[in-house]
């Protein structure tokens, strides 16, 4: 035994020797670029050979739609969105170009950007078996490993297994209603931050929208007076999804091949990135699960989304795989979709005082001064009910959508679809085109109200949630949180202008890039309607008194 540790750290001491030729700087600079040079080779070859399989094919088959004109090898790499530019923007010059189907091939890969919603019905909701995949994003779904996560899972046995979950716990009126109060209780308490520190008005509506999913997806009470661990981790999660899931936002989406790439490599900074937001993600995943075991292992049954899930029969590794990504989509498609909406409300009002004075008005008639107005109270409502409408129709949260992509080969009016193809529904445009909504970009809610000589105009609700085995499964929860917010703040408080310096201060109506967009950053002036209201406003501690949280027993998880 003594010979044996003898060897051995006499091996530790004695590094192996390899026979490693050094290369002086300029023989490595010789080799970076042969290599380059042999890439780029390979890559003229593909290029060349593609191009006469597609001519041999295209003898037989419809063209694309119509688009720019792409260059050789990278295609229409040019013709994608620039930093900081609004997507739907963009692709809008597309419809003035090409008309309502456009399409651009970058790579090899296929966009096809569909600018009217009846081909968006006819393509991904009559068709859709051939066009309910999402495309494979290299950074954010493969490098990060939010591919799994419903919303950007292909069209496979996991993703329609996650459908499922997500269906029978929160896909009914019946279901959803189970949450009423818990959606009551939180926009209860965004009332009373708003009354004591109007000025962080954004972080009060993430506040309360992250832990009112967070209450439904895992059961988890955040904290409501200083920073919640749990909370700020996944809501960045679901920022770095937002990010990373805008098409083209990381060069390596355009060009897969760089992620093989070493990390000194200038450029490749994403590789590092990556390896954190991974690292992240799987926390977010993984101590939510434990959370949600514990409690019930403690015999508390906290009926939440994942609770549902995890009954008394053993879980697979399949099932756990699956709830523990479709309770992530659950919270990523309820929290941050619900801040960009709640903050839209916010900003409309106070452009559009009019149209505020008019919902208080009907609030006043129906509901009194007395109390909130609550779920039961929204047929009663159809002022309310057509704003409703129209904050989701004036900036919709997903302008583009997620984009689509095709599992088969198809002709659609006339053009060809290519398998693997990515779709991409203007949704932004649906919900402005002139001939559809007038005056699209005028706030006003009465477009939806049935009165002589006027028929309501198209629900907005058929286009902001998605298209065909896509749509949201959350929607029905989603529009329910969204009235609340709407009803229960117009009820009590007013919305103006700032005034600093005794000078009116104009907002700027502009809103952000990204999958889910958000109104930029602008000051609001948020003050109760009367004394009255105050009080009603401090009231609602006794009805919803605030819960401890349960942050410290999530750190305690171990994953």
């Amino acid at each position: 035994m003594q010979a044996r540790n003898k060897k051995v750290a006499e091996s530790r001491r004695s590094p192996r020797k390899f026979s490693v030729p050094l290369l002086s700087h300029d023989q490595a600079a010789m080799e970076i670029f042969s290599l380059s040079i042999g890439f780029v080779g390979l890559l003229l070859i593909s290029f060349v050979v593609e191009r006469v399989l597609n001519k041999l094919k295209n003898g037989r088959r419809p063209p694309l739609p119509p688009g720019p004109k792409g260059l050789p090898i990278v295609g229409n790499v040019n013709d994608l969105p620039k930093a900081g530019e609004l997507d739907y923007v963009h692709w809008l010059k597309h419809k003035e170009l090409y008309g309502p189907i456009s399409s651009i091939t970058t790579m090899g890969q296929t966009v096809v950007i569909l600018s009217d919603p009846q081909l968006a019905f006819d393509l991904l909701d009559k068709r859709s078996l051939k066009h309910s995949s999402r495309p494979s994003q290299t950074f954010i779904g493969e490098m990060v490993g939010l591919e799994h996560i419903t919303g950007m899972a292909v069209y496979d046995e996991r993703f329609r297994a996650q459908r499922k979950a997500m269906g029978r716990v929160l896909g009914s009126k019946v279901a959803a209603a189970k949450y009423n109060e818990w959606q009551e209780a939180e926009v209860g308490h965004l009332l009373l931050h708003l009354l004591d520190d109007p000025q962080n008005f954004v972080e009060h509506i993430k506040r309360e929208a992250g832990s009112l999913i967070l209450k439904i997806t895992y059961g988890y009470t955040a904290e409501q007076f200083k920073e919640d661990p749990f909370l700020d981790m996944i809501t960045e999660t679901m920022d770095n999804f937002s990010t990373g899931a805008t098409p083209g936002a990381f060069i390596v989406d355009v060009f897969p091949f760089l992620r093989y790439l070493p990390s000194w490599v200038p450029g490749t900074g994403f590789k590092q990135l990556a390896k954190q937001w991974r690292a992240q993600m799987e926390e977010t995943r993984d101590k939510p699960y434990a959370f949600v075991q514990h409690q019930i292992a403690q015999g508390k049954d906290n009926s939440s989304y994942l609770s549902n899930l995890l009954d008394s029969s053993e879980q697979s590794p399949f099932d756990q795989h699956n709830h523990k990504y479709s309770a992530l989509a659950v919270f990523g498609g309820g929290a941050d979709t619900t801040v960009s909406t709640v903050a839209s409300f916010f900003l409309a009002m106070m452009v559009y005082p009019g149209v505020q004075k008019k919902a208080q008005e009907e609030i006043d008639r129906v509901i009194g001064s007395g109390r909130l107005p609550t779920t039961k109270d929204r047929e009663n409502l159809p002022y309310i009910e057509a704003l409703v409408k129209e904050i989701m129709r004036w900036h919709p949260i997903g302008p583009m959508g997620l984009p689509h992509s095709s599992t088969e080969d198809d002709v659609f009016e006339g053009y060809f679809i290519p398998k693997g193809a990515m779709v991409l529904p203007n949704i932004w445009w649906f919900t402005h085109d002139p001939e559809r909504y007038p005056d699209p970009m005028n706030f006003r809610p009465e477009r939806f109200l049935q009165t002589d000589g006027h028929e309501p105009e198209a629900d907005p609700h058929k286009f902001v949630f998605g298209f065909g085995r896509r749509i949201c499964p959350g929607r029905i929860l989603a529009d329910n949180s969204i009235f609340l917010n709407i009803a229960q703040s117009l009820a009590v408080y007013d919305f103006a202008k700032p005034i600093v310096d005794g000078k009116v201060v104009e907002p700027a109506v502009k809103f952000t890039t990204g999958v889910i967009s958000h109104p930029q950053p602008f000051e609001v002036s948020i003050k109760p309607r009367s004394a009255q209201h105050e009080r009603l406003i401090r009231s609602i501690e006794e009805i919803y008194p605030w819960e401890e949280s349960d942050s410290k027993i999530l750190e305690r998880m171990e994953v």
